[in-house]
């Protein structure tokens, strides 16, 4: 039993207790708003999925990987399919990067994946848009410095080498890639391509019809990877 004193110590307490209580609910529902704004935010962006180029891996990446993190990407929307670049575009690599997008969309819950390719990467990529149900998988697809048509650089390497023999003009696969509708779908495409390039020959096999096609500048062939302006040209696209 509470003394007369605590009593009267007591009673300041109590009209203060509800306006305690409405800021203590108040508090606890404010850590949840920020998240849910958040997530409104990732769900309307797709993931991106990476393909580098011939004799590359994964790690050309770094730079446009950084600056999209920048630009309010999570690790967790930012994937890049590593491959073995001497094999078959149509008959293996198409299909395993189709494999890896739906793994991409299985883990994100996402309907569609954007893609930005690197030179040989852009005709895998192409492949499975075109003739492997990507269709219907990708939203944007991006290809820096890309032979989409194919460069004469590749017969240096034709005779041995699978990848080579595709990147090469009027190859099987240059050739089916640029038959019919060179854009098809409701993919948006884009390429960026450098009148320098000295692994694209000649330099104008990179811009496709249907594409937003945008020169870059004086830049080599791996350049386009770290170069600013065509990363800047890449969010932009992306966002668009």
């Amino acid at each position: 039993m509470l003394t007369a004193r605590q009593r009267l110590l007591a009673l300041p307490a109590l009209p203060a207790l509800p306006a305690l209580l409405a800021l203590l609910t108040l508090c606890l529902a404010l850590p949840a708003t920020v998240p849910a704004h958040a997530a409104a935010r990732a769900a309307a962006r797709n993931p991106v999925v990476f393909v580098h180029g011939y004799n590359a891996d994964p790690g050309v990446w770094g730079a446009l990987r950084e600056d999209l993190r920048a630009a309010g990407y999570g690790d967790a929307e930012l994937f890049s399919f590593g491959y073995d670049t001497h094999l078959s575009v149509n008959e293996v690599l198409a299909g395993r990067l189709a494999a890896y997008v739906d793994q991409v969309r299985r883990e994100t819950g996402t309907t569609r994946v954007d893609i930005v390719a690197h030179s040989f990467g852009s005709l895998v990529s192409r492949w499975y848009v075109k003739f492997g149900g990507g269709g219907a998988a990708v939203d944007h697809w991006i290809s820096l410095a890309g032979p989409n048509r194919g460069t004469s650089t590749a017969w240096a390497c034709a005779l041995w080498d699978q990848a080579c023999r595709d990147m090469t003009p009027g190859s099987y696969v240059v050739k089916n890639l640029n038959s019919g509708d060179e854009t098809p779908g409701a993919v948006k495409y884009a390429t960026f391509w450098s009148p320098c390039d000295e692994i694209v020959n000649p330099d104008d096999s990179v811009p496709l019809a249907g594409a937003a096609n945008t020169p870059v500048g004086c830049l080599k062939h791996n350049d386009l990877l770290g170069d600013d302006t065509t990363s800047a040209g890449v969010r932009a696209f992306l966002a668009s």
